[in-house]
């Protein structure tokens, strides 16, 4: 079956950087549309970059300039680089698929957990 699988969470200290992965397999990678979610404690879950098939990009406006979604089709993954990482940017990140071919096609990865603190 379709598999989302996030890797590169974890806990880092204000100001600092992490890089998330997501890895897909077993769908056409190169039709669907990339993004990354999260999830605070306490909070709905919030749409935080998406790439189209094309390498179109955008971001939650608390977000832009600090974090940076990129796609390599080779590899069927998407990255989701983070800087300048705050402790309101703790939560937990999820990758999603959506088609952009089939209406209501879409796929989510398990989440990973990152934590901003001193």
């Amino acid at each position: 079956q379709v598999q989302l699988v996030e890797s590169g969470g974890g806990l880092v200290q204000p100001g600092g950087s992490l890089r998330l992965s997501c890895a897909a397999s077993r769908i056409l990678f190169n039709n669907y549309a990339m993004a990354w979610y999260r999830r605070a404690p306490g909070k709905e879950r919030e749409l935080v970059a998406v790439i189209s098939s094309g390498g179109s990009t955008a971001y939650t406006d608390v977000v832009k300039g600090r974090f940076t979604i990129s796609r390599d089709n080779a590899k069927n993954t998407v990255y989701l680089q983070m800087n300048s990482l705050k402790s309101e940017d703790t939560a937990v990140y999820s990758c999603n698929a959506k088609s952009e071919i089939i209406t209501g096609q879409d796929y989510w990865g398990q989440g990973t957990q990152v934590t901003v603190s001193s």
